[in-house]
């Protein structure tokens, strides 16, 4: 039987990975996507392989050096455009979060002279309202835009589709939603969904724009495969970083770090120039707004601590202390990620189940809970006097703007409130505190570790409810809290004078960030570009590398646990053991392989694919002395336009002649190209009459001839480095070959693009040459494989 001869012929290979520790293989289908998932309809695996069929060669023949060029222009242009967009959306975040917290403080600061209960009135209320704006327009227009985003694009660059990601919409939720929850003051950032802002712009951008809402041009439309998109969505990141903390090589280390899983050279140019694009858009916005056009936007937003001026020189019993920083930030990042994992979990299997407005309720109540500890614990702590009128800096400073020493419930009027300063303060603002140098003993122990202590439970707590949400900024400043404490200690210690309590609370947050996130070289060169400091670049890289190996040595990263949380099957940068003893025939299992013949019945083809839920089918077909061949992989929504279009459709059962030069080209590439993020066809929306299903198809021409392909034997350790690297869906397992028709070794890819094709010729060595050589080598007494260059 057929089947028989090719159960062990062509299976998938990603349907038999090993899952994830708290996910079941039932709840993925055999391509590895999922069969529900909470918030969305399912993940889906992404076609980054090139499909070299017959359209494709065809295509690719008609193709000049004119077109190679005008492609690289457009994509040169795709990135300037990224950066330019995305660098427009971080000003229009940072603005709008500045201004909105500028008039809260104003109008809150005013009504206190009077009254500190009114004043708490509005200022509860003025955070509600932004809060509530942000969760009703995530839950009602744009559920995707919750949360950071960075799990989903990490997923998507990994080869997942998360449906609802890139999306117009999703973009809009996620600009205006983190205006309201960064606004109204929760404990989050705006930098991890600037991350997810910039990826959906260069998504936009690869497919024209959104036709839904009426907003795609045509001549936008150049780049129709998953594997270009990929590309611009890289670029997408690397803008993101770049604009949220005017790190423009930080950017770029981000992306080839954290988010991508593959890397070549000719991308890093792009995403370099897209990098260094929104740094200037981002510098002109800043130099344009200083003139007073935005409102309450000055010294804030953008973030930048310059540090310059801090901390010069270090002593040896100084690394002492930094190291247990280190250690700290790798055990509180650790026991973050382990919290808020837990939280989410118990969030997305309980709570959320229960409907959006239960989600819109715990968005509101985490937003009052936070105003009343924001506003109400200041009010318990005893004004300090301020230091000697000698001090270059200003105290006290008006309350609710930018500065140290902030006037706060105090009786006199040369008093301030170390507590109000960090607390009853914009993020940025209070991060530029806890960072100021010749700031001794502005803060007092008690105060650092009960803010520590709330504002680290309020931002568990806070991850992972309905509103766009970053944790670079939420860890900046617990980091940033406990290197301070530290730092009061070793002053108090070596009683020395050169020796800044701001530098122990920047080496803080880098440990922090790193025990949690587990990044090293892009976020030790991210802090070195918003603090402005070279100087402090040995002892950010001692606690980064401190913090990721006690992080590590407890959980994952906090992207990662998130990523399984939400069911996005991630194929990490290193195998699991256990595939070191395991071939990819053993992964395969005993399943059969379900497969196509080359001319099929429509009916025939119609049942399958209502029965399973594969993407992609081998085709097979008998050669002349009858044996059965694999002749290529089909995918599902390839086989889906063609049942649409109805175009192939024939009468006749037989194949058509491939050698002949007068094949009707019916279809385009652009005709397979399934729309980004989006479900695309369905079997169940195509409508076919009794007449169609008693026609067939010949698919040859739309089969990839040339599908990867691995013995039955190979570890599963190769396979896995060899689909992760490659961007793969599919992998076919073969028996072990009975011949090898040649070889092909360095010296045969090494040849000048403008050589004559016709002079090329490949060194493969055949295995009638060998033989002859190996007879004539036996003969003469030379080596035996004297031949072969490897």
């Amino acid at each position: 039987m057929l089947s028989n001869q090719l159960e062990s012929t062509g299976k998938l290979i990603w349907s038999r990975l090993p899952t994830a520790e708290d996910g079941s293989s039932s709840d993925y289908y055999d391509d590895g996507s999922l069969r529900s998932g909470d918030g969305f309809d399912a993940v889906e695996s992404l076609d980054y392989e090139v499909i070299e069929n017959y359209a494709y060669r065809q295509e690719q023949a008609r193709r000049g050096k004119l077109y190679v060029w005008y492609n690289v222009g457009v994509k040169w242009f795709f990135a300037l455009l990224i950066g330019i967009g995305t660098g427009l959306a971080a000003v229009l975040i940072n603005i709008s979060v500045e201004n909105f917290a500028g008039w809260k403080y104003s109008l809150t600061f005013s009504i206190i002279q009077k009254s500190y209960v009114a004043g708490f009135i509005v200022y509860t209320i003025f955070n509600l309202a932004l809060v509530f704006s942000s969760v009703y327009i995530i839950t009602q227009f744009a559920p995707a835009a919750a949360g950071s985003g960075i799990p989903e694009i990490k997923g998507y660059l990994n080869g997942i589709d998360t449906r609802g990601i890139l999306l117009f919409r999703t973009l809009i939720g996620k600009i205006s939603g983190s205006i309201g929850s960064v606004g109204g003051g929760l404990a989050l950032g705006k930098e991890g969904p600037l991350v997810h802002t910039g990826a959906c712009i260069a998504s936009l951008l690869g497919q024209g724009g959104s036709t839904k809402y009426h907003l795609s041009s045509r001549w936008l439309q150049i780049f129709k495969s998953d594997r270009d998109r990929r590309d611009l969505v890289t670029c997408g990141c690397a803008a993101g970083v770049a604009a949220a903390f005017r790190a423009p090589v930080g950017g770029v280390l981000f992306a080839l770090e954290e988010v991508t899983s593959w890397w070549r050279s000719q991308l890093m140019w792009r995403v370099f120039f897209t990098s260094a694009v929104v740094a200037v858009v981002v510098r002109t916005a800043m130099g344009w707004c200083k003139s007073g056009k935005c409102g309450h936007f000055g010294s804030g937003g953008f973030i930048i601590w310059d540090v310059s001026d801090g901390q010069e020189d270090y002593s040896f019993a100084e690394l002492l202390p930094m190291a247990i920083i280190g250690v700290i930030g790798g055990l509180l990042g650790a026991l973050f990620n382990q919290l808020t994992l837990y939280i989410t979990h118990w969030r997305r299997n309980y709570l959320h189940k229960k409907g959006n407005r239960v989600k819109i309720i715990e968005a509101c109540l985490v937003s009052v809970i936070t105003s009343i500890i924001s506003f109400g614990l200041p009010l318990f702590r005893k004004c300090s006097a301020c230091p000697d009128s000698d001090s270059s800096i200003e105290c006290p400073r008006r309350p609710g703007t930018y500065g140290n020493y902030v006037n706060f419930f105090c009786s006199n009027e040369n008093e301030y409130n170390d507590l109000a300063t960090i607390f009853f303060n914009t993020q940025d603002d209070a991060i530029r505190n806890l960072f100021s140098a010749k700031t001794i003993h502005e803060y007092s122990a008690q105060s650092l570790l009960t803010f520590l202590i709330m504002f680290y439970s309020l931002a568990v707590v806070t991850f992972g409810t309905a509103v766009p949400a970053g944790q670079f900024v939420p860890g900046i400043m617990i980091g940033s809290t406990y290197g301070r404490l530290v730092g009061m200690f070793v002053v108090r210690l070596y009683k020395k004078t050169n020796i800044e309590e701001g530098t122990y609370a920047l080496l803080g947050a880098a440990s922090f960030l790193g025990g949690s996130m587990r990044m090293t070289v892009s976020l030790c060169v991210i802090m070195v570009e918003i603090t402005n400091n070279l100087k402090l670049l040995p002892l950010i890289m001692l606690v980064l590398l401190i913090s990721k190996a006690v992080g590590d040595a407890f959980n994952e990263g906090l992207y990662e646990e998130q990523a399984r949380l939400r069911g996005i099957p991630l194929l990490e940068s290193r195998p699991k053991n256990l595939m070191r003893k395991m071939t990819a025939k053993e992964a395969c299992g005993n399943q059969k392989v379900c497969y196509f013949p080359r001319v099929v019945k429509v009916a025939d083809a119609a049942t399958i694919l209502r029965t399973n839920n594969h993407n992609g089918f081998p085709v097979v077909d008998h050669s002349r002395n009858g044996e059965t061949m694999v002749i290529g992989l089909i995918l599902r929504s390839h086989l889906l336009v063609l049942l649409q279009s109805k175009a192939d459709f024939q009468h006749s059962p037989l194949a058509v002649d491939m050698r002949s030069q007068s094949i009707p080209i019916r279809h385009n590439l652009g005709d397979f190209v399934k729309p980004v993020t989006s479900k695309g066809l369905s079997i169940n929306d195509i409508h076919l009459s009794p007449d169609d299903l008693e026609m067939y198809i010949d698919l040859a021409p739309f089969v990839n001839p040339s599908p990867y392909v691995v013995p039955e034997d190979m570890s599963l350790t190769k396979v896995y480095n060899l689909f992760r690297q490659l961007g793969l869906r599919h992998i076919f397992v073969v028996p072990r070959a009975s011949r090898v028709i040649g070889m092909i070794t360095r010296k045969d890819l090494l040849f000048e693009d403008n050589e004559d094709s016709a002079s090329v010729e490949l060194q493969s060595t055949s295995v009638r040459d060998e033989e002859r050589r190996v007879r004539r080598a036996s003969d003469i007494g030379s080596p035996l494989l004297n031949g072969l260059l490897d």
